[in-house]
Order: C-alpha cells, then sequence, then structure tokens
C-alpha cells in the first residue's frame, strides 16, 4: 500500500453552500482559511443549513481575496458579496448555541431569498474573539472553531469510502450508490490509506502541520443528499446503521483540532503520529 497523502483539500465559504476545492489552504486555530466563515440564519435568527433547506446544495460560494464571495447559482447571475462593516452585531442561534455574527448587504439577502422563496440572512463571522468554543471534552482552553458544526476540521478517506460503496452495493439501497465523496462535506482528504484506518488516529501530521483526531463524525441527513440535485434517499444512513453505528451516532470521518498554524496542500504527506 503506498503511503498516505492529501488527496483534496475543499473550503465551504458559506455554510451549507457548495464545497469548494482549492490546492492549498492556510490552517488558523479555528479551520481552514475561509472555510465556513458565511452563514444563513432565518427570521428568527437561526442557522439555515441543509438540514432544513437542501436546496442550499446548488447554490455555491467563491472565496475572494480579503473574506468576500461570489455567490452563484444555475441560471442565475453571479453576486459579489464584501465583508462587511463590523458597526453592528447580532446574536444568531447555531445548534442552540449563541454566536455573535455581522449581517451582510441587504442585496445577499435578497439574491438567496430569491432562490429560496424564503427569508433569510447572510452573515458573517468577524472577530475572532466572537467564534465558538470548542465542546470542552475533545478540546484545550480557549480552542474555538468557525460556523463549522462542531469541530475545526473533517477529514475522510478514499478507502473508507469505497468500503461504504460496498456495504451499500451488497445491501440496503444500492441503487443509489456509489455515493461521492461531496455527501460527506470534508475538509481534508486522505488516500493511501486502510479502510477505517481513521478510527485508530490519535494525532497526524499533513505535511508539517499537526492535527489531533478527536472524535469520529456523527453523520445526520445532509449526507442523504445529492450535492448536485437537491434530492434525498435513504443512504448512506440505512448501511451506517447497521455497520458504522456507536450507540445513536452513525459514523463516517473524524474530526480535527490543529495543533498549530501553518499551510497544507494537495500532495502532501501524512503521517500517523499516534
Amino acid at each position: 500500500m503506498n503511503s498516505p497523502v492529501l488527496r483534496d483539500v475543499r473550503v465551504h465559504p458559506v455554510k451549507a453552500l457548495a464545497a469548494y476545492p482549492v490546492e492549498e489552504a492556510a490552517v488558523e486555530p479555528w479551520g481552514l482559511g475561509g472555510d465556513r466563515r458565511w452563514m444563513l440564519i432565518d427570521s428568527e435568527a437561526r442557522a439555515v443549513t441543509q438540514r432544513q433547506e437542501p436546496r442550499l446544495a446548488r447554490l455555491s460560494a467563491q472565496p475572494l481575496p480579503g473574506g468576500g464571495v461570489t455567490l452563484s447559482a444555475p441560471g442565475s447571475t453571479p453576486l459579489t458579496v464584501e465583508v462587511p462593516d463590523p458597526v453592528r452585531t447580532l446574536v444568531a442561534d447555531l445548534f442552540r448555541r449563541e454566536v455573535e455574527v455581522v449581517e451582510a448587504a441587504e442585496t445577499a439577502h435578497a439574491w438567496f431569498g430569491a432562490r429560496l422563496g424564503a427569508e433569510v440572512r447572510l452573515v458573517h463571522l468577524d472577530a475572532p474573539s466572537h467564534r465558538r468554543h470548542i465542546d470542552p471534552v475533545f478540546a484545550r482552553p480557549g480552542e474555538t472553531v468557525s460556523f463549522a458544526d462542531g469541530f475545526p476540521l473533517l477529514l475522510t478517506t478514499c478507502a473508507s469510502l469505497d468500503a461504504l460503496n460496498s456495504l451499500i452495493e451488497q445491501g440496503g439501497h444500492p441503487d443509489e450508490g456509489p455515493l461521492p465523496m461531496n455527501r460527506f462535506r470534508p475538509n481534508v482528504v486522505v488516500d493511501g490509506t486502510a479502510p477505517w484506518a481513521e478510527d485508530a488516529w490519535r494525532r497526524i501530521a499533513i505535511g508539517e502541520v499537526v492535527f489531533r483526531v478527536v472524535k469520529p463524525s456523527g453523520r445526520c441527513v445532509v449526507t442523504t443528499t445529492d450535492q448536485r440535485t437537491a434530492e434525498r434517499g435513504k443512504e448512506p444512513l440505512h448501511t451506517l446503521a447497521r455497520h458504522r453505528r456507536s450507540g445513536k451516532h452513525l459514523l463516517f470521518g473524524q474530526n480535527l483540532i490543529p495543533d498549530g498554524p501553518g499551510v497544507i496542500r494537495v500532495g502532501d504527506p501524512v503521517r500517523v503520529l499516534a
């Protein structure tokens, strides 16, 4: 077997929108540079994700220098959104945890509203002090995360996806497979491992950047959403429930916390340190 290598790096500039592949990314304490710094909220200031609105999968955001984004959708004119001036903040609800945010321009709200047929607002995560603290069960004091679900980075492996697709083919709903990696919305994808090898990892280095592997990722309904069509099926949750269940959690991928800053690049070696 070849040595493990970083195959893909993906950022999600706006939480719940399509992934944006990059060749390299800065690793910041709270996640990859440009990853999940924007988010949609509803009229009650609650986060809107693919859990509630699968059509977000068909919208995309390209990161721009300085933190802005260009929004695009099939058949629509792209819209460039600049980082808002943090003259006034508001408190949003992200999975029942408060986070301080800054609203984007009204044109951004209107752009999303026209495509979703709902009242939504685009918000930005401004100062590092506004970021959420990671669950202290898994984090060191003071470690924070952006708008990601709970941890700075999510890692998946090609071999584990191949193994999962084999299980889907053998039972469940084989007509739904094979599933692509974008169903799992990772930040980093590693090739050259054995299936499920990442379950045993506790500390790894990608290039020269060291990460703690702190917790398997419990998967939700978003993984059943076709990221091209926004249609939902039964897989992979049906198969994960049979083969990758831990209590009430259905597992695929591992959550990472960086030990320090740096840059990771596609093609970097991945070393298992513990």
